[in-house]
Protein backbone atom coordinates (compact mmCIF):
# COMPACT_ATOMS: atom_id res chain seq x y z
CA UNK A 1 0.00 0.00 0.00
CA UNK A 2 1.58 3.52 -0.87
CA UNK A 3 2.40 5.79 1.94
CA UNK A 4 0.72 8.98 1.60
CA UNK A 5 3.34 11.17 3.93
CA UNK A 6 5.76 9.43 0.92
CA UNK A 7 3.37 10.33 -1.73
CA UNK A 8 3.17 14.07 0.15
CA UNK A 9 6.83 14.48 -0.02
CA UNK A 10 7.04 13.92 -3.99
CA UNK A 11 4.19 16.15 -4.33
CA UNK A 12 5.95 18.92 -2.56
CA UNK A 13 9.51 18.75 -4.40
CA UNK A 14 7.60 18.40 -7.67
CA UNK A 15 6.20 21.50 -6.52
CA UNK A 16 9.80 23.03 -5.75
CA UNK A 17 11.38 21.72 -8.52
CA UNK A 18 14.70 24.15 -8.77
CA UNK A 19 13.31 26.28 -6.80
CA UNK A 20 14.43 24.36 -3.73
CA UNK A 21 18.38 24.13 -5.16
CA UNK A 22 20.78 26.44 -3.82
CA UNK A 23 21.22 30.15 -5.25
CA UNK A 24 23.45 30.24 -7.14
CA UNK A 25 26.74 32.32 -6.02
CA UNK A 26 27.25 35.41 -7.67
CA UNK A 27 30.53 35.55 -9.57
CA UNK A 28 32.24 38.61 -8.67
CA UNK A 29 35.82 39.11 -8.30
CA UNK A 30 36.14 39.92 -4.35
CA UNK A 31 38.37 43.03 -2.88
CA UNK A 32 41.49 42.26 -0.53
CA UNK A 33 41.03 38.91 1.38
CA UNK A 34 39.51 40.06 4.89
CA UNK A 35 37.97 43.12 3.55
CA UNK A 36 34.43 42.61 4.55
CA UNK A 37 33.18 46.00 4.25
CA UNK A 38 34.93 47.09 0.89
CA UNK A 39 33.37 44.20 -0.49
CA UNK A 40 29.84 44.87 0.42
CA UNK A 41 30.14 48.78 -0.59
CA UNK A 42 31.24 47.36 -3.95
CA UNK A 43 28.53 44.96 -4.49
CA UNK A 44 25.47 46.39 -2.59
CA UNK A 45 24.53 49.07 -5.13
CA UNK A 46 24.76 46.07 -8.16
CA UNK A 47 22.73 43.83 -6.33
CA UNK A 48 19.06 43.80 -7.59
CA UNK A 49 17.61 41.24 -4.77
CA UNK A 50 16.61 41.55 -1.41
CA UNK A 51 18.41 38.43 -0.31
CA UNK A 52 21.62 36.79 -2.47
CA UNK A 53 24.48 34.87 -1.64
CA UNK A 54 27.96 35.62 -2.84
CA UNK A 55 31.64 34.06 -3.06
CA UNK A 56 34.21 35.91 -1.33
CA UNK A 57 37.26 34.58 -1.72
CA UNK A 58 36.86 30.65 -0.35
CA UNK A 59 33.42 31.73 1.69
CA UNK A 60 30.02 31.67 0.77
CA UNK A 61 28.56 34.89 2.54
CA UNK A 62 25.20 36.75 2.25
CA UNK A 63 24.46 39.95 1.38
CA UNK A 64 20.71 41.20 2.41
CA UNK A 65 19.79 44.58 0.75
CA UNK A 66 17.34 46.87 2.56
CA UNK A 67 13.70 46.49 0.85
CA UNK A 68 10.45 48.55 1.42
CA UNK A 69 8.47 48.66 4.67
CA UNK A 70 5.86 45.85 4.56
CA UNK A 71 2.25 46.41 3.76
CA UNK A 72 0.64 47.04 6.55
CA UNK A 73 -2.76 45.92 5.95
CA UNK A 74 -1.56 42.56 6.49
CA UNK A 75 -1.00 43.44 10.19
CA UNK A 76 -4.54 45.23 10.54
CA UNK A 77 -5.77 41.64 9.61
CA UNK A 78 -3.77 39.48 12.26
CA UNK A 79 -4.94 42.07 14.93
CA UNK A 80 -8.52 41.68 14.81
CA UNK A 81 -7.76 38.00 14.77
CA UNK A 82 -5.42 38.29 18.01
CA UNK A 83 -8.16 40.97 19.70
CA UNK A 84 -11.48 38.19 18.27
CA UNK A 85 -9.67 35.03 20.16
CA UNK A 86 -7.62 37.12 22.78
CA UNK A 87 -4.68 36.35 22.54
CA UNK A 88 -1.93 38.55 22.83
CA UNK A 89 0.42 36.45 21.35
CA UNK A 90 -1.02 36.83 18.10
CA UNK A 91 -0.50 40.83 18.01
CA UNK A 92 1.71 41.25 15.18
CA UNK A 93 4.75 42.71 15.18
CA UNK A 94 5.32 44.64 11.79
CA UNK A 95 8.38 44.14 9.82
CA UNK A 96 9.57 47.73 9.20
CA UNK A 97 11.45 46.98 6.31
CA UNK A 98 14.13 49.11 4.89
CA UNK A 99 17.43 49.99 6.41
CA UNK A 100 15.57 49.26 10.49
CA UNK A 101 15.02 45.78 9.76
CA UNK A 102 18.75 45.64 8.73
CA UNK A 103 19.84 47.06 11.78
CA UNK A 104 17.03 45.05 13.68
CA UNK A 105 18.76 41.70 11.92
CA UNK A 106 22.44 42.73 12.62
CA UNK A 107 21.47 43.82 16.37
CA UNK A 108 19.32 40.27 16.89
CA UNK A 109 22.34 38.51 15.18
CA UNK A 110 25.23 39.71 17.29
CA UNK A 111 23.12 39.42 20.74
CA UNK A 112 21.84 35.68 19.74
CA UNK A 113 25.40 34.63 18.94
CA UNK A 114 26.69 35.81 22.25
CA UNK A 115 24.43 33.66 23.70
CA UNK A 116 26.43 30.93 22.03
CA UNK A 117 23.31 30.44 19.50
CA UNK A 118 23.78 29.18 16.23
CA UNK A 119 23.43 32.17 13.95
CA UNK A 120 25.19 33.63 10.87
CA UNK A 121 28.20 36.14 11.52
CA UNK A 122 27.90 39.82 10.97
CA UNK A 123 30.83 40.32 9.12
CA UNK A 124 30.17 44.10 7.73
CA UNK A 125 27.25 46.23 7.94
CA UNK A 126 26.54 49.62 5.99
CA UNK A 127 23.49 51.71 6.09
CA UNK A 128 20.99 49.83 3.14
CA UNK A 129 22.80 46.46 3.44
CA UNK A 130 24.19 43.83 5.83
CA UNK A 131 26.84 40.90 4.89
CA UNK A 132 26.76 37.66 7.10
CA UNK A 133 28.45 34.62 6.86
CA UNK A 134 26.86 31.26 5.63
CA UNK A 135 26.12 28.31 8.15
CA UNK A 136 27.75 25.96 5.89
CA UNK A 137 31.11 24.36 6.23
CA UNK A 138 33.87 24.53 3.31
CA UNK A 139 32.06 22.98 0.57
CA UNK A 140 28.46 21.53 2.69
CA UNK A 141 26.13 23.88 2.80
CA UNK A 142 23.23 23.73 5.67
CA UNK A 143 19.54 21.79 4.98
CA UNK A 144 16.33 24.23 5.49
CA UNK A 145 15.07 22.03 8.30
CA UNK A 146 11.61 22.00 6.22
CA UNK A 147 13.61 19.87 3.69
CA UNK A 148 14.66 17.30 5.87
CA UNK A 149 11.12 17.14 7.44
CA UNK A 150 10.32 16.45 3.74
CA UNK A 151 12.27 13.84 3.65
CA UNK A 152 11.69 11.81 6.98
CA UNK A 153 8.26 12.11 5.98
CA UNK A 154 8.80 9.55 2.89
CA UNK A 155 10.28 7.32 5.38
CA UNK A 156 7.47 7.22 8.03
CA UNK A 157 6.20 8.59 11.15
CA UNK A 158 8.97 7.50 13.20
CA UNK A 159 11.41 8.91 11.62
CA UNK A 160 9.44 12.30 10.96
CA UNK A 161 8.76 12.75 14.68
CA UNK A 162 12.70 12.25 15.19
CA UNK A 163 13.56 15.28 12.78
CA UNK A 164 10.52 17.19 14.57
CA UNK A 165 12.03 16.62 17.69
CA UNK A 166 15.24 18.23 17.05
CA UNK A 167 13.64 21.37 16.10
CA UNK A 168 11.77 21.44 19.11
CA UNK A 169 14.65 20.85 21.21
CA UNK A 170 16.61 23.69 18.97
CA UNK A 171 13.91 26.36 19.75
CA UNK A 172 14.15 25.13 23.43
CA UNK A 173 17.66 25.60 23.79
CA UNK A 174 17.01 29.52 22.48
CA UNK A 175 14.49 30.11 25.27
CA UNK A 176 16.91 28.20 28.08
CA UNK A 177 19.17 31.13 27.76
CA UNK A 178 16.45 33.27 28.01
CA UNK A 179 16.21 34.42 24.62
CA UNK A 180 13.17 33.82 21.50
CA UNK A 181 13.72 34.14 17.83
CA UNK A 182 11.71 35.82 15.74
CA UNK A 183 9.59 33.55 12.90
CA UNK A 184 10.42 30.27 14.43
CA UNK A 185 8.89 28.52 11.45
CA UNK A 186 10.49 25.10 9.61
CA UNK A 187 11.66 27.28 7.30
CA UNK A 188 14.02 29.50 9.24
CA UNK A 189 16.00 26.61 11.11
CA UNK A 190 18.89 25.43 9.27
CA UNK A 191 20.63 21.66 9.91
CA UNK A 192 24.24 22.35 9.40
CA UNK A 193 26.45 20.15 8.57
CA UNK A 194 27.91 19.50 12.25
CA UNK A 195 23.86 17.97 13.28
CA UNK A 196 24.02 21.59 14.68
CA UNK A 197 20.60 23.56 14.05
CA UNK A 198 21.02 27.29 13.26
CA UNK A 199 18.51 30.31 13.09
CA UNK A 200 18.12 32.45 10.43
CA UNK A 201 15.92 35.98 9.63
CA UNK A 202 16.05 38.48 12.10
CA UNK A 203 14.14 41.35 10.19
CA UNK A 204 11.69 41.63 13.05
CA UNK A 205 11.70 42.21 16.93
CA UNK A 206 8.79 40.94 18.58
CA UNK A 207 10.39 41.82 22.39
CA UNK A 208 9.93 45.43 21.26
CA UNK A 209 6.58 44.71 21.92
CA UNK A 210 5.85 41.93 23.59
CA UNK A 211 6.72 40.13 27.04
CA UNK A 212 9.17 37.40 26.92
CA UNK A 213 7.11 35.19 27.94
CA UNK A 214 4.90 36.22 24.77
CA UNK A 215 7.61 36.28 22.49
CA UNK A 216 8.34 32.80 23.27
CA UNK A 217 4.62 31.90 23.22
CA UNK A 218 5.17 32.79 19.14
CA UNK A 219 8.25 30.83 18.73
CA UNK A 220 6.06 27.52 19.62
CA UNK A 221 3.11 28.22 17.74
CA UNK A 222 5.02 29.69 14.92
CA UNK A 223 6.83 26.16 14.38
CA UNK A 224 3.58 24.00 15.42
CA UNK A 225 1.64 26.09 12.55
CA UNK A 226 4.70 25.23 9.70
CA UNK A 227 4.61 21.49 10.84
CA UNK A 228 1.04 20.91 11.67
CA UNK A 229 -0.32 19.37 8.66
CA UNK A 230 2.21 17.10 8.87
CA UNK A 231 2.27 15.73 12.21
CA UNK A 232 -1.51 15.20 11.83
CA UNK A 233 -0.89 12.64 8.17
CA UNK A 234 1.76 11.39 11.04
CA UNK A 235 1.41 10.45 14.29
CA UNK A 236 -0.58 12.79 16.00
CA UNK A 237 -0.23 11.39 19.20
CA UNK A 238 3.37 10.72 19.57
CA UNK A 239 4.10 14.09 18.70
CA UNK A 240 1.86 15.36 21.35
CA UNK A 241 4.20 13.59 23.86
CA UNK A 242 6.98 14.95 21.84
CA UNK A 243 5.74 18.52 22.33
CA UNK A 244 4.73 17.97 26.26
CA UNK A 245 8.17 16.34 26.81
CA UNK A 246 10.45 19.59 25.73
CA UNK A 247 7.53 22.34 27.31
CA UNK A 248 7.99 20.77 30.59
CA UNK A 249 10.87 22.46 30.95
CA UNK A 250 9.19 26.22 29.89
CA UNK A 251 8.14 29.04 32.44
CA UNK A 252 4.97 28.20 33.91
CA UNK A 253 3.74 31.31 32.20
CA UNK A 254 4.70 29.88 28.37
CA UNK A 255 2.96 26.61 29.55
CA UNK A 256 -0.41 28.54 30.77
CA UNK A 257 -0.10 30.70 27.68
CA UNK A 258 -0.12 28.03 25.48
CA UNK A 259 -3.04 26.34 27.47
CA UNK A 260 -5.37 29.42 26.63
CA UNK A 261 -3.97 29.93 23.36
CA UNK A 262 -5.64 26.05 22.91
CA UNK A 263 -8.77 26.64 24.33
CA UNK A 264 -9.06 29.75 22.49
CA UNK A 265 -8.05 28.05 19.29
CA UNK A 266 -10.54 25.28 19.56
CA UNK A 267 -12.89 25.96 17.41
CA UNK A 268 -10.68 26.97 14.53
CA UNK A 269 -10.35 22.99 14.11
CA UNK A 270 -13.80 23.11 12.51
CA UNK A 271 -12.92 25.65 9.39
CA UNK A 272 -13.45 24.24 6.03
CA UNK A 273 -10.65 20.84 4.43
CA UNK A 274 -11.22 22.34 1.25
CA UNK A 275 -8.18 23.20 -0.12
CA UNK A 276 -9.62 26.22 -2.04
CA UNK A 277 -9.56 28.46 1.30
CA UNK A 278 -6.00 28.32 0.78
CA UNK A 279 -2.73 26.77 2.04
CA UNK A 280 -2.66 29.07 5.86
CA UNK A 281 -5.76 28.61 6.26
CA UNK A 282 -5.47 24.17 6.14
CA UNK A 283 -1.84 25.46 8.29
CA UNK A 284 -4.62 27.19 11.10
CA UNK A 285 -6.71 24.35 11.27
CA UNK A 286 -4.47 21.46 11.35
CA UNK A 287 -2.87 23.49 14.32
CA UNK A 288 -6.12 24.11 16.28
CA UNK A 289 -7.26 20.29 15.76
CA UNK A 290 -3.93 19.58 17.09
CA UNK A 291 -3.76 21.66 20.08
CA UNK A 292 -7.18 21.04 20.87
CA UNK A 293 -6.10 17.29 20.88
CA UNK A 294 -3.19 17.81 22.76
CA UNK A 295 -4.68 19.99 25.58
CA UNK A 296 -7.47 17.83 26.17
CA UNK A 297 -8.28 16.83 29.97
CA UNK A 298 -8.27 12.59 28.34
CA UNK A 299 -4.95 12.93 26.51
CA UNK A 300 -2.17 11.43 28.41
CA UNK A 301 1.40 12.16 26.72
CA UNK A 302 2.67 9.28 28.98
CA UNK A 303 1.40 6.95 27.17
CA UNK A 304 3.91 7.74 24.33
CA UNK A 305 7.36 7.01 24.12
CA UNK A 306 9.60 9.92 24.01
CA UNK A 307 13.02 10.46 23.18
CA UNK A 308 15.72 12.02 25.82
CA UNK A 309 15.84 15.34 25.86
CA UNK A 310 18.94 16.80 24.23
CA UNK A 311 21.96 18.95 26.09
CA UNK A 312 21.64 22.57 26.97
Amino acid sequence: MMNPLRSRANRIQARKGNASAPAPLDALAPPPAGDYAAFLAATLPRQASGVSRHRFGTQRVWLKKAGPRHAMWRYHLLAAVAKAFRLDVLTPVPNPGGEAAIEIEARRLGALGELGLRVPTVLARQAGGVLISDLGEGNLAPIVLNERLDQAAAVGPVALLKVWREGLDAIALVHARGAYLSQAFARNLMYCPDGTIGYIDFEDDPGESLALAECQVRDWLSYLHSTAALLHAASPHGAGGQWHAVLADASDEVRERLAIAARRMRWLRHLPANRRWGRDTQRVRAVARLMSRWYSPNFDPTTTMSAPLSKR
